[in-house]
């Protein structure tokens, strides 16, 4: 028995007290599967709107500002951490078993249960190690002004509402809803975000008056009440600095096209069955083989560094190696805090195409790092997913399915032809693009923008199958 079979065992005493959604006795229909989503969507979006209770104060600098729109949370609230400890325990296990660190068979229904319930301990545990981290380092107030037992009440909720979100996610990945929980949320979280900026009716004072937060809404306040239409146009399209531009808007319209447009690229591979005569089929592998996850992975990385550089920044604030790992500054304007030096500023990307020219050093390790990282992740998670060419011709194989034109022997070399190339080249895409979107400015950043996008064109997908299953037109 490998070492990586006995880790995997020390988890069975716990799994009784690890929480579970039972996968559904019968099959669920198209209806109750929508029904399902609302109602998760719904629960997630009310709990993004409960506040804290016990909280003094949340104005100090917020360590996840940049990252809130990709891990789905909101300041203040009961979605504080959002999905980012789930994010991080399915990062950290995909990798130990990735790297062999830890062997998993997932053709063994033992082993899947016992690796999905370490992965939910492990998110159950950094629920609770963030939360206690979120409270020790005064986020809500001093600890000592707020006294134990409501610190001890902000984490019960705080750990409380990740186990809900834990919940909400399995109850869709195992059937009862469509997609998964995670998805779900990242792309409600981002469309909001680019809804509320293209249509806020907040206004700011930017010097020049009282001026509408959302573009759309400031572009047609400007015409109506300037009298020099030409400078308020070219105000509302590129002149407001911190403020939502229409030319955000464009760019974030040209990402979501271009993204679109890519995910038609594959190769349909042709296989016919071994057993009926005549029955053909195509095998598709996309371009982004591995969809969204390289980015998915990327954020949670990224979001956990920055987490842990400002909470030392702020204890340690000049010393020289909390200052490598990265020196943060308070914005003017927002709650949070931009990292100015160090490791964490050559991560964070690029706000336009001026600032990569002020500094070409940074642009070019951020540039390298975002397509370095999204190939290593998708080509990772080809292994530990299920989707590797030995993974799929396994399964071809269990189907009796062969490839049209080659010999059974030989249908996991042409499968090593295409897939591991189309995961990375996939990977290297994604982050080009991701780059590509944070200079030009598109709205919920280049990384956001490719979430959605992916998440609702997986959506369209599963909607499409699911007709065509059910047999109807529409969805009700």
């Amino acid at each position: 028995m490998s070492s990586g079979v006995k880790f995997l065992h020390l988890i069975r005493p716990f799994m009784v007290f690890i929480p579970e959604i039972s996968n559904p006795e019968r099959k669920i229909q198209f209806k109750e599967k929508i029904l399902w989503t609302s109602v998760t969507l719904f629960i997630f979006l009310v709990c993004c709107q409960i506040p804290l209770y016990g909280i003094m104060s949340s104005d100090s600098a917020d360590p996840f500002y940049w990252m809130r729109v990709i891990m789905a949370s909101n300041r203040g609230t009961l979605m504080e951490l959002g999905i980012s400890p789930i994010i991080t325990s399915g990062m950290i296990m995909q990798l130990l078993a990735g790297t062999k660190i830890i062997d998993v068979d997932q053709g063994l229904k033992e082993d899947r249960a016992l690796f999905n319930g370490a992965q939910k301990l492990f998110g159950m545990l950094i629920t609770l190690a963030q939360a206690v981290v979120y409270v020790m380092t005064g986020m809500y107030g001093e600890p000592g002004d707020l006294g134990a037992g409501i610190c001890v009440l902000i984490v019960l909720q705080l750990f409380v509402a990740g186990l809900i979100v834990l919940l909400l996610d399995e109850l869709l990945q195992k059937g009862y809803g469509l997609g998964s929980g995670i998805s779900l949320f990242i792309a409600t979280n981002i469309c909001e975000t680019i809804v509320w900026k293209a249509f806020s009716p907040a206004t700011i004072n930017t010097g020049n008056g009282q001026e509408f937060e959302g573009a759309i809404i400031a572009m047609f306040h400007q015409l109506f009440t300037r009298n020099d239409k030409i400078r308020a146009l070219q105000r509302v399209w590129s002149g407001r600095q911190d403020l939502p531009n229409v030319l955000n808007l464009v760019a974030t319209v040209l990402v979501f096209a271009v993204v679109i447009f890519f995910q038609g690229f594959r190769v349909d591979l042709p296989i016919k069955s071994a057993r009926v005569r005549g029955q053909v089929s195509n095998y598709p592998i996309k371009l982004f083989y591995t969809s969204n996850m390289p980015i998915i992975l990327q954020s949670a990385l990224v979001s956990n560094l920055y987490f842990i550089s400002q909470m030392l920044h702020r204890k340690f604030a000049g010393n020289f190696f909390v200052g490598l790992l990265g020196v943060w500054e308070r914005q003017d304007v927002g709650p949070g805090a931009v990292p100015v030096g160090g490791m964490c500023y050559y991560l964070s990307p690029p706000l336009s195409f001026t600032h990569a020219r002020e500094d070409p050093i940074h642009a070019l390790f951020y540039f390298v790092f975002m397509l370095g990282s999204c190939a290593m992740f998708s080509k990772l998670w080809i292994d530990v997913s299920g989707t590797s060419p030995k993974d799929v011709a396994k399964q071809l194989k269990e189907q009796q399915m062969i490839m049209q034109g080659h010999r059974d022997e030989s249908l996991q070399r042409v499968l090593n032809k295409y897939i591991p190339t189309a995961a990375a080249f996939g990977g290297l895409c994604i982050g080009a693009l991701s780059v590509t979107a944070d200079m030009l400015g598109a709205i919920g950043s280049g990384t956001g923008i490719l979430l959605a996008v992916t998440i609702i064109y997986q959506y369209y997908e599963t909607f499409a199958k699911e007709q065509a299953e059910s047999g109807s037109i529409g969805p009700f």
